[in-house]
């Protein structure tokens, strides 16, 4: 099933840049000085939970802001942006084992609008992720940290604006959530 959805978002995203390929952009998406706030959920990624018995999971919901620092990179439909992610996911197995993973980050992204009202971005992400856990099993209690560590990883995305201030967003990739959909918004 999750491999059917992954192939499904690359076709979609396959299908867009395409789409770009034969028609221009009529107006730039992301120009310098907007900013950007996306509110999204993952899917994918860290406890996938397909081989456990009796899992509960709080998807990985994130905040990300980003700002464009220069439009006209290439051409005028090109534009760079940079920014910063919050994250948070939490797993729970068989109720005697938790562990929840915290993500703090920045991003950056290299901006192309192909189509009008389509802002699609391809960008990097260097992060530190937090991890915790709990142990509760035959009367031992334990808890502390465990592979907190630095986070990497690469995305691509796309925004369609439904309004000039409103759009939906998905993004592909790794370092968080294999998966990130949801709801932008350009102040």
């Amino acid at each position: 099933m999750k491999n059917v959805f992954l192939k499904r978002m690359a076709v979609a995203i396959i299908a867009a840049v395409a789409m770009g390929v034969t028609v221009h952009a009529q107006t730039p998406t992301f120009v310098q000085g907007d900013n950007v706030v996306n509110a999204g959920i993952g899917f994918g990624g860290y406890y996938s939970g397909a081989f456990y018995n009796n899992v509960k999971r709080i998807p990985f919901v994130s905040l990300s802001y980003e700002n464009c620092i220069k439009d006209n990179l290439f051409n005028e439909y090109s534009s760079l942006g940079i920014g910063g992610i919050l994250g948070y996911t939490s797993v729970s197995i068989n109720d005697y084992y938790k562990t929840s993973n915290t993500l703090i980050g920045v991003r950056g992204a290299l901006h192309y609008a192909f189509v009008d009202k389509l802002d699609t971005y391809a960008g990097l992400l260097l992060g530190y992720g937090i991890v915790s856990w709990k142990w509760l099993d035959s009367g031992w209690t334990g808890s502390g940290n465990a592979s907190s560590s630095l986070v990497a990883g690469g995305f691509l995305g796309a925004r369609y604006y439904f309004t000039d201030n409103i759009a939906a967003f998905a993004e592909a990739g790794y370092g968080a959530a294999n998966i990130n959909l949801g709801i932008a918004l350009k102040f």
